[in-house]
């Protein structure tokens, strides 16, 4: 099991950006893919991208690249996702997840391990 916990949400005006942060605790992580995903009141969980935290390779929701960028710190068991140009529409909460396989999954029922989220908020 991974414990993941989540910080650097907050609120902020629409063309900032933010930086998450996502520190896992537990088993090690070299067999492992770590995703982030958002949720925002009464829509589903959306999909923002994944990164092999072996190796660092990455995919992304096509509704992502560009604005989103996934990125690892092996040494700090943490991966990180930076958003630029934040929108009103990226209001969300916002999870890291951890799954078991080096399949660069994007379906939250890949996922096993949840951090608990953190809060983003863009306004106008």
């Amino acid at each position: 099991q991974v414990q993941l916990v989540e910080s650097g949400g907050g609120s902020v005006q629409a063309g900032d950006s933010l930086r998450l942060s996502c520190a896992a605790s537990g088993r090690t992580l070299g067999r492992y893919v770590m995703g982030w995903f958002r949720q925002a009141p009464g829509k589903e969980r959306e999909f923002i991208a994944v990164i092999r935290f072996r190796d660092g390779t990455t995919s992304y929701a096509d509704s992502m690249k560009g604005r989103f960028r996934i990125s690892r710190d092996t040494a700090a068991r943490s991966i990180y996702l930076q958003m630029n140009s934040l929108k009103p529409e990226d209001t969300a909460l916002y999870y890291c997840a951890a799954a078991s396989t080096l399949d660069l999954v994007s379906s939250p029922d890949a996922y096993v391990d949840w951090g608990q989220g953190t809060q983003v908020t863009v306004s106008s």
